[in-house]
């Protein structure tokens, strides 16, 4: 399957919706991911994540929109396309009779190219566990495998819900690095996380959903500008603590320290990703 020319977005959505029952999942919800770009969905439980990516995966029927990924739509796309997609589910099934690399060995032989399985391994942080039992893996080697499995095939555009969980902090910032060499060879990703810290080290561009609309799109830095992006100076007078919400923290620093006197345990922050998530899903 050769790849319009005149496509633009490796996944183009307009007026997504589904509902279950009574319940709206996801509502009119439009969305554009790039080619090569690496993209977060972010959003509380039942905000509609999952359910979104399932549409864009091909494993769930929307109720109505438009959605085109990879220049086909997921819902009638055959095996070609397939091929050309990797996907990392929230809770997958393994072979657990089978060493590590016979499973990965195995997902190979389904795609028409793919990684070296021992290559995918020591990437995910598996080679050292290539002849183990894969139910004999702790959660977050499990996670690791999953990844594995989820790349083997060389996709164009990966999916990854929510792809670190179980991960150790150290074998978090080595999962990143992964997705940073997977993007700089050319692989679309889009992923869901609750890791706001996971979003901002890897994205170009994060969408919020809340309540199964998308309330802002933006790079993580610029994100915070959709709200209130004040500073808050902090500091000591007395045994009181002072706080200032200000557009202009050094006018009200100098401000208050203009008879020389020392602001004690002055401090100056502004808002974080963190804040703009939760202050756009409605939380603060």
């Amino acid at each position: 399957m050769k790849r319009d020319p005149d496509a633009s977005s490796a996944v183009r959505v307009r007026g997504l919706s589904k509902a279950y029952g009574k319940r709206l999942a996801v509502d009119g919800l439009d969305l554009e991911v790039g080619y090569g770009e690496v993209f977060a969905l972010l959003g509380p439980n039942g905000a509609g994540k999952t359910t979104t990516i399932e549409i864009l995966e091909g494993h769930r029927k929307r109720d109505s929109g438009e959605v085109r990924v990879l220049d086909a739509d997921p819902g009638q796309a055959g095996r070609a396309w397939r091929s050309k997609i990797g996907v990392v589910l929230q809770d997958a099934s393994d072979s657990g009779m089978l060493t590590v690399a016979e499973t990965v060995r195995m997902f190979a032989r389904c795609y028409g190219r793919s990684r070296p399985p021992d290559e995918v391994l020591e990437l995910v942080g598996l080679g050292d566990k290539v002849n183990s039992k894969v139910r004999t893996l702790s959660g977050g080697q499990r996670r690791r495998l999953d990844v594995a499995l989820g790349i083997v095939g060389m996709p164009e555009l990966v999916f990854l819900d929510e792809p670190t969980t179980g991960f150790d902090p150290e074998a978090r910032r080595q999962f990143w690095d992964l997705i940073r060499r997977l993007s700089s060879d050319g692989a679309t990703i889009l992923l869901t996380t609750h890791y706001l810290e996971e979003a901002a080290a890897l994205a170009d561009r994060v969408a919020v959903l809340a309540d199964g609309k998308i309330v802002a799109v933006d790079s993580p830095s610029k994100l915070v500008q959709h709200v209130n992006s004040a500073a808050t100076v902090q500091w000591m007078e007395g045994e009181t603590m002072q706080t200032v919400h200000t557009d202009c923290p050094t006018q009200v620093i100098r401000q208050r320290s203009t008879d020389g006197a020392e602001l004690a345990e002055l401090t100056v922050t502004r808002p974080t990703l963190e804040d703009a998530y939760l202050q756009l899903i409605g939380w603060a």
